[in-house]
């Protein structure tokens, strides 16, 4: 079952994604609302997670507008754009992540996030 995730940063931006695997989609859920700090990579937001999501990674070469867990930072990661390890302009992480769902709304407003921003994650229940 899919459920609905809200980022709301304290720059005022809001955007919201669909986790669409399962096991994250209640970990997350359980967890909600919970806070962190937002971190910049190229066109890449990522901020740690206050809980383990126990996912393996599986991939390096994203599609913009993917969220993914990265397993060996324990963090939620949104690409948007290329990373500074990217090929031929497309998103790429440094290490394996998990896809594990998708951006829906606001995409194009996570370029104006910067470093450091607090990032309040809700998931619709």
């Amino acid at each position: 079952m899919s459920r609905r995730i809200r980022f709301r940063f304290s720059s005022g931006i809001e955007a919201v994604g669909v986790i669409k695997d399962e096991k994250a989609a209640e970990e997350l859920l359980k967890n909600s609302p919970f806070e962190s700090t937002a971190n910049r990579w190229g066109d890449e937001i990522y901020f740690e997670l206050p809980f383990d999501l126990g996912l393996k990674g599986e991939r390096v070469v994203m599609k913009v507008g993917e969220i993914a867990y990265w397993p060996e930072g324990n963090s939620l990661c949104i690409f948007f754009g290329p990373t500074p390890v990217s090929r031929h302009g497309e998103p790429r992480a440094i290490s394996k992540v998990k896809p594990v769902g998708e951006m829906v709304e606001g995409l194009d407003d996570l370029n104006m996030i910067k470093q450091g921003e607090k990032i309040r994650v809700e998931v619709e229940g």
